[in-house]
């Protein structure tokens, strides 16, 4: 049973909305490389669609009404918004989810220090990665730095031309007979996947060393690491924080520079984070997109889905819940019982992205059950592993719904398994909304090189989960 390629469908006007959707994606996924930034760019984009903030609304003691369109941030790294419909929201929401974290490496909160004439800052890495992968790329540096006095500052280091980029160093191949004897998790270890920020020792000059300072004003026993103290300088200088500082930052190493369109006929794009952002970027403009719906229309865009959806902003917090219950009470009076039946009575995409089949790698795949590139949105019926542990397994009657709604709005899609039984497995946030009974399903987007730096995906793939996604909030509801 073989899906059609969605390619093989387009006329030149469907052309043109799948590069113009591809370009404004391209722009998204270069420019917001973390949960923080992604989260700034959705609130500017929405907002000026006319979405206002639930904290606003509830200080104002508004009373929302059909059509009104409101979003809720949590601790600027998750986002959820609510197009209210004609029906009491009581009454189930159709919701869209995807998370907008993605695999990278964090900095230490102690993590300046100089070995043998070489400043790095120490790392952690975030979510499953090969760690190999990240070894001799251009890296840059995102994230924010926040003072003891609550004033924040936002770094963004190595997106721009002339800006400086920083690596993992790696053991030259000669040298490397033992190396190359090690397993790929061994290849590279964690703790050696420290970035390289300088190399040049601050020169402290004979007027300054009369008054027993360096350039930075600090005492000239402190110049025993010199590269250290340059960047320490440097640091002050430029980007106004100090070396404590880092106790109470959020700095972010994402592989440098801008996704790419992708082959001589420019039918991928190659880039970073697409796990998920590919799901939540196309999430986030079916909100804008869709028409009048009967039903309340819900996207929930997190943090922390790569550690376990884990935390304040992760999916198995409260406070997609808490932002219902006060839509609901602004909407219609909230009681306990209204929110359970609401959520009880919801349909929802758990939009995650699935593993590409790669020709390459065919061995790792059941080919039948596999999604492929170019043949639109995919639908897994349950994630998990092994015997599917940790899963959320769809009822029949739920696929036939969504399969009656996207064949009737002409939206290619795909079903699939992540891979062979037995050979691994992964999650998403499906199995957390399902715990309060609604009607959950798997879907997403094919991603070749998952977790790499740099991964790919088809435009089409693209085109089609928007289509996908507009549909299934204008016409889900059981």
């Amino acid at each position: 049973m073989e899906r059609k390629n969605a390619w093989e469908s387009y006329d030149k006007k469907a052309l043109k909305q799948v590069d113009k959707l591809a370009a404004e994606y391209i722009d998204f996924i270069s420019e917001c490389k973390t949960e923080r930034e992604c989260v700034d760019n959705i609130v500017n984009t929405i907002e000026a669609a006319g979405y206002r903030e639930l904290q606003e609304l509830i200080r104002t003691k508004a009373k929302l009404k059909t059509g009104d369109k409101v979003y809720s941030v949590q601790m600027n790294k998750s986002v959820v918004m609510f197009k209210l419909g004609k029906k009491p929201v009581s009454e189930g929401l159709n919701i869209l989810g995807a998370h907008i974290d993605s695999p990278r490496m964090d900095i230490k909160q102690n993590p300046l220090y100089e070995d043998n004439g070489v400043a790095y800052l120490d790392t952690h890495y975030y979510g499953g990665v090969k760690k190999y992968q990240w070894v001799t790329i251009p890296l840059a540096l995102h994230g924010v730095v926040v003072r003891k006095d609550g004033t924040t500052i936002e770094l963004n280091i190595g997106e721009e031309e002339d800006d400086p980029v920083f690596f993992v160093s790696d053991l030259l191949i000669h040298l490397a007979a033992d190396q190359m004897e090690k397993k790929g998790a061994k290849v590279v270890e964690g703790e050696a996947l420290d970035i390289i920020i300088g190399s040049k020792p601050l020169v402290i000059r004979d007027k300054d060393k009369e008054k027993g300072k360096d350039f930075a004003g600090n005492k000239e026993e402190k110049t025993k690491d010199p590269v250290k103290a340059g960047i320490l300088k440097i640091l002050k200088d430029e980007y106004d924080f100090e070396e404590e500082d880092f106790l109470s930052a959020e700095l972010e190493v994402v592989p440098a520079g801008r996704a790419r369109e992708c082959g001589f006929d420019r039918s991928l794009i190659l880039g970073y984070g697409h796990d998920d952002r590919v799901c939540a970027y196309p999430s986030m403009k079916a909100m804008l997109d869709a028409g009048d719906t009967d039903r309340c229309a819900c996207c929930i865009l997190v943090d922390k889905e790569e550690i376990g959806s884990v935390g304040a902003t992760g999916m198995q917090s409260h406070f997609f819940e808490n932002a219902v219950s006060e839509v609901m009470e602004l909407s219609e009076g909230f009681s306990e019982l209204k929110l359970k039946r609401a959520l009880a009575a919801s349909c929802m995409l758990s939009s995650d992205v699935s593993a590409a089949f790669d020709p390459t790698y065919a061995d790792a795949f059941e080919k039948k059950n596999a999604a492929y590139l170019g043949r639109g949105l995919v639908f897994n019926k349950f994630t998990g592993a092994r015997g599917k542990s940790g899963s959320n397994d769809a009822n029949a009657e739920y696929i036939a719904h969504i399969r009656h709604i996207l064949d009737k709005n002409g939206v290619y899609f795909q079903t699939a398994e992540l891979g062979k039984v037995d050979k691994g497995g992964g999650g998403t946030i499906a199995y957390i909304l399902a715990l309060y009974g609604m009607n959950v399903i798997d879907s997403g987007v094919a991603v070749l090189n998952m977790h790499a730096p740099w991964e790919a995906i088809s435009k089409a793939d693209l085109y089609e989960a928007l289509k996908g996604y507009i549909a299934f909030l204008e016409n889900a509801g059981m």
